[in-house]
This record gives structure tokens, C-alpha cells and sequence, in this order.
């Protein structure tokens, strides 16, 4: 598992578009659907002062979040006809740090600009491509109007789940590879509008399921070296949907703990 990530707003995913014969990967389409509404994550990178992070999500009667809040500030979401067309980010008092503004192909969402009004130079793009399924296979954060350095991540599937993920460029010599192992349960993000998950990227909101191992590895002079296994431990609910993960390093060592909360909507 990773951070809760709204672009930009570091607390912290479906990616088939309306056409797709995977549209099931939003949720099962009953008239009650089980919403994220809390996510606790203890960090262990220090494991004598390990740091917590708390989100909260809020939805409207639709199911279509519209909020989000965390230590670090306030996300607010505008939609049209199922569509996010803006995300305002609020600091922690309350005034306005950026939005992001969404563009469309069709039912393909193709572009993300974070846009900060006070402050142009922070100004960025994320630019999404598909595969003939709907599915996104990369991306690619420009952050300069000349986009020298963007950074591209590009992802591959085993059916509805990402299995390899592949992270490089920014002005950075490293490249990362993630390669995913996956259980057969409801991931907790499923329910949420499937642009704002591309929006959010990357295989733990991503894919339809929850990972348990990520095997690491980092490319330096052309040559892929595996240094890194993480192993996740899952706790769900009757439902199905995870309450409690505990991801360990390949030493035994806690990385992170991730607790969730749901609604019924």
C-alpha cells in the first residue's frame, strides 16, 4: 500500500473508460454501495518516532466524493454529469494553495493541470494514455512548460490488477520497477469515481484488488537490481473489504500500518 495521493497534496485511483466491459471495477452496481470514509496510516520509516497520517472522505448523496481533510490541508471536488471538472486544495487555514483543472477525450480522461494562481512557476500537467481496454499505461508529469524532465510511469496487468509498475525520469538517474502479488477481496478505493483513481494513480487505488507483496527493484546504468520486499498482512471486514493491513520489509521490520473506515451510501 502507499499514500493517499490527490495530485499534488501529499496525504496520499478506476482507469476503464464508460465503454469498457470492466466498469464492474468501480463496484458492484447495487443500490447500496460500501464508501471509504477514514484512512489511518502509521509510517515506520523511523521506528522509534513513527508518524501518522489521517484522511476523511465525504460524499454526496450521489456517492461522488466531495471532500477530503488531513493535517495537511482540505480537498474539495466539482463534478458534471459523473465527471470531476475541478479539485480546489485548501491549506490548513483555510486559504486556497492550487486547483487542478480535468480535460477529457470522450469518456477518456487525457489531462490534469495543477494551477496555482499566486504562484506559476509550481504549475504542472499529467497526461494519461490508454490500451484498447480503457486502461491507463502511463502517464507523465511535466513540471515546466518545456517538460526536459517528465517524470513517466508506465503500468502492466494481470486482468483488472497492475502487476508491474515502473517509475522514471524527473532529472533522476534511478528508475523503480514494483512488481505486485494480489489477494481476491474488494479493494477499499473500488467505490470511488474512477477518474479521480487515475487521478490518484498507481496500484494501490488503482487496481481492483489489494496487493500483498511488492517486489522493489531500481535501475542504475541500464541494469534492474531487486533490493526491496515488502509483505502485506490483511484484516477484513464481512463484507470482504480490508480493515487493517500491516506491510513488513523482507527483515521483518514494520513499514507501515493502514487502518480503514467505511459508510454505507
Amino acid at each position: 500500500m502507499k499514500k493517499f495521493l490527490f495530485l499534488g497534496l501529499m496525504s496520499s485511483v478506476v482507469f476503464f473508460n464508460s465503454c469498457s466491459s470492466n466498469d464492474d471495477n468501480e463496484g458492484n452496481n447495487t443500490s447500496a454501495k460500501v464508501l471509504l470514509s477514514k484512512v489511518t496510516i502509521v509510517y515506520y520509516d523511523n521506528p522509534s518516532q513513527p508518524q501518522t497520517s489521517i484522511q476523511t472522505l465525504e460524499y454526496n448523496n450521489q456517492g461522488e466524493l466531495i471532500k477530503t481533510t488531513s493535517a495537511l490541508g482540505t480537498s474539495k471536488f466539482e463534478y458534471s454529469n459523473g465527471k470531476p471538472t475541478k479539485t480546489t486544495y485548501y491549506k490548513p487555514d483555510g486559504t486556497v494553495d492550487y486547483y487542478s483543472a480535468y480535460s477529457y477525450n470522450g469518456d477518456l480522461l487525457t489531462t490534469v493541470k495543477a494551477i496555482y494562481t499566486t504562484n506559476p512557476d509550481y504549475n504542472r500537467t499529467i497526461t494519461y494514455n490508454y490500451n484498447t481496454n480503457g486502461q491507463v499505461i502511463s502517464s507523465s508529469l511535466c513540471q515546466s512548460p518545456a517538460c526536459s524532465n517528465p517524470i513517466v510511469d508506465t503500468y502492466t496487468y494481470d486482468g483488472n490488477n497492475i502487476s508491474t509498475e515502473i517509475s522514471e525520469g524527473g532529472g533522476s538517474s534511478y528508475s523503480t520497477k514494483i512488481v505486485y502479488s494480489y489477494d481476491d477481496k474488494q479493494n477499499p478505493y473500488i467505490n470511488i469515481n474512477k477518474y479521480l483513481k487515475i487521478m490518484m494513480g498507481r496500484a494501490y487505488a488503482v487496481s481492483q484488488n489489494n496487493y500483498l507483496t511488492e517486489k522493489i527493484s531500481y535501475k542504475s546504468n541500464g541494469v534492474w537490481t531487486q533490493n526491496q520486499t515488502r509483505t502485506s498482512t490483511i484484516q477484513y471486514n464481512s463484507a470482504g473489504y480490508p480493515t487493517e493491513v500491516i506491510s513488513k520489509e523482507a527483515n521483518g521490520n514494520l513499514s507501515a500500518k493502514y487502518t480503514y473506515e467505511y459508510i454505507t451510501q
